[in-house]
């Protein structure tokens, strides 16, 4: 257990004999004797272990002297090189709903916290009264000349001694809460950050294909000309063209097709954004490479303070751990003291004077004797809530890992693949313009150009969706890195309860 100082107030009233005011004193200071020597019942947190490796599998190459000092931090996107991308990043934390909604539960957890800390202090009432009263008049008897007037004038207030901790470890729960929910606020930037920069490289993605597409499209037509002059002089079949019209139409509709997938992007864009989809258009443009950026992920014991959700699951055990503490304190015995004082009298006029006065101080003790085990049971509840929620927190830590070693091993596999591909482009367009040069020889028949530029289709097809892999797995290993947030930027106990909110969790 841990000793604590408990908050403490003085209330001073004003009694008419100096000896009541000394009792007074006496029974405020035993009071306060009491509660500075209180203790906060239940076991003081610790953070559960969670088994860390010493290094990254998939990242055998990486210098571990300089653990991610290039990682991309705050404003990850910005890696990318790409201005859209920079200028959608840039609205979507005033403007996505997710974060908003995530923001609105962040400020409803710290109002929770703060309404808590009042209980250390005592509670004042005021209370005011004017009665007019006239009792029964009955023949041959005395009775009341006429109506009276009562007037009353009260002060009351209250405290409860925090002598067991129950109140400490109550703000101590609702305090690391409302961390774990900044956190689950930085978790949910980071979560749209990323879908946005995904959506963004995906629309690029469908215009790169587009471009791809219509450049097969021209070049297509180039081959049915080709075939039609041929066909005309009578040195090539009519089978010839219509297999070269039939590659042309196959490849227009292919075209059409991608037009789906970027509107479907756009709209994800819009929603990411705040806007409605038929608000919102993002212009197409020419094919420009956005830059695939070198990641040096951070020392897998580091990782446990980079990632929000992480963090959210550990604040998320600290304030379960606090509870076993709120339901011990049960076991103990509550203590309360009161304090009225005022004035009650008839004549309003000399109503605030001594004879008119009145006051009360009392103080009260309750235990609970026999409840038939309901106390046990709820610390024993409350202890495997802290169970679940330690294990919750070691599983987010290794699902970290994991994320990390995935995208590790799929950027690492997809540049070797991407390498090869480039290569088979190469080769494809080489033999392309070699089947062309014998169609048109009238050494090989039209079949062999159609299937060499067929080729050569699906190899730049592949590559492209080899390119826009190493991307999207670029996002998601900045994202599992934490993309650049760390637990130090959580809001601490005293910026949880401030009168203001705090920016933490934020960029």
């Amino acid at each position: 257990m841990t000793l604590t100082a408990a908050n403490t107030m003085v209330l001073t009233l004003t009694p008419p004999a100096t000896a009541n005011r000394g009792a007074i004193r006496l029974a405020i200071g035993a009071a306060l004797a009491l509660a500075t020597a209180g203790c906060a019942v239940g076991p003081d947190y610790r953070r559960p272990a969670v088994p860390v490796p010493a290094a990254y599998k998939e990242n055998a190459d990486w210098a571990a002297a300089a653990p991610g000092d290039g990682a991309p931090r705050g404003r990850w996107w910005e890696a990318f090189g790409d201005p859209d991308l920079n200028a959608l990043e840039a609205r979507l934390d005033a403007a996505n709903l997710t974060i908003a909604q995530a923001a609105a539960n962040y400020e409803q957890a710290r109002q929770l916290a703060r309404s808590e800390r009042t209980g250390y202090l005592p509670t004042l009432g005021i209370l005011g009264s004017a009665q007019r009263s006239k009792g029964p008049s009955f023949a041959g008897q005395a009775g009341p000349a006429g109506a009276s007037t009562s007037y009353l004038a009260e002060l009351q207030g209250s405290w409860e001694p925090d002598f067991w901790g129950r109140l400490r470890r109550t703000v101590e729960s609702d305090v690391t809460a409302a961390q774990a929910s900044a956190a689950d606020l930085a978790s949910a930037r980071l979560s749209t950050q990323g879908a946005l920069a995904q959506a963004y490289i995906q629309l690029r993605a469908a215009d790169d294909q587009t471009q791809l597409l219509e450049d097969a499209v021209e070049a297509y037509k180039r081959t049915v000309r080709i075939t039609q002059n041929k066909y005309l002089v009578g040195v090539s079949a009519r089978s010839d063209v219509i297999t070269a019209q039939t590659q042309l139409d196959s490849t227009k509709a292919q075209l059409i097709g991608v037009g789906v997938q970027r509107a479907q992007y756009e709209h994800a864009i819009a929603v990411l954004l705040g806007r409605a989809p038929a608000d919102f258009s993002v212009a197409r443009r020419r094919a420009v490479s956005i830059a695939i950026p070198q990641v040096p992920p951070q020392l897998p014991s580091r990782l446990l303070e980079r990632r929000p959700d992480v963090a959210a699951a550990e604040r998320n055990a600290a304030s379960a751990n606090a509870r076993i503490g709120i339901q011990a304190s049960a076991y103990f015995p509550s203590f309360s003291l009161s304090a009225t004082g005022g004035y009650q009298g008839s004549p309003l006029d000399r109503l605030i004077t001594a004879p008119f006065q009145f006051w009360t101080l009392g103080a009260q003790a309750a235990e609970t004797l026999l409840d038939w085990g309901q106390r046990s049971d709820l610390v024993k509840s409350a202890r495997a809530a802290y169970d679940a929620a330690a294990a919750g927190y070691r599983q987010t830590a290794l699902a970290a890992f994991q994320q990390v070693e995935d995208n590790l091993a799929e950027i690492r596999i997809l540049a070797e693949e991407a390498a090869v591909e480039q290569q088979a482009v190469a080769e494809a367009a080489q033999a392309t313009q070699i089947s062309l040069n014998e169609y048109n020889a009238g050494t090989v028949d039209f079949t062999t150009v159609a299937a060499a530029q067929v080729t050569e289709l699906n190899n730049r097809e592949t590559a492209l969706a080899i390119n826009t892999s190493r991307l999207l797995s670029s996002v998601a290993l900045i994202e599992a890195l934490g993309g650049g947030w760390a637990a130090a930027d959580l809001p601490s106990a005293g910026q949880v309860v401030a009168r203001r909110p705090s920016a933490a969790a934020g960029n």
